[in-house]
């Protein structure tokens, strides 16, 4: 079953454009900006990873889940990925690996199945 988008696609990829030029040198990037990318490559994650095995925590900006496998229903969920904003946008864009983004120490993933490298990058932003 589809997830359904509460961020435009297209204004969505704006959205990480603009942070990727941000990165390279050319300024700094609105809170809005930043909030709509993380969101929409956390929706995309979702939609490529269908499944509520898995939650992606960005705080403060979003939270999905992914991954097929046993549904989570109430409590914490056995199956965690936490990270800052700065460092989703990184892997998802293939800007940093799995490995690396765990070696910063920013990157905390508990559970079987909390281990995305398999879906990741999900926009080449190099």
């Amino acid at each position: 079953m589809a997830i359904k988008r509460r961020v435009d696609e297209s204004a969505g990829r704006a959205a990480v454009r603009e942070w990727a030029g941000t990165t390279q040198g050319q300024g700094k990037i609105a809170r809005p900006v930043l909030a709509m990318a993380v969101r929409y490559l956390l929706e995309e994650l979702a939609s490529r990873a269908e499944g509520n095995s898995v939650e992606v925590r960005i705080p403060p900006f979003g939270v999905t889940q992914c991954i097929a496998g046993p549904r989570h229903t109430r409590g914490t969920p056995p199956n965690v990925v936490e990270m800052p904003a700065e460092l989703w946008l990184c892997l998802a864009t293939g800007r940093t690996s799995w490995a690396d983004a765990l070696q910063t120490g920013q990157l905390h993933a508990s559970g079987l199945r909390a281990d995305l490298s398999a879906h990741l990058p999900l926009i080449e932003y190099a």
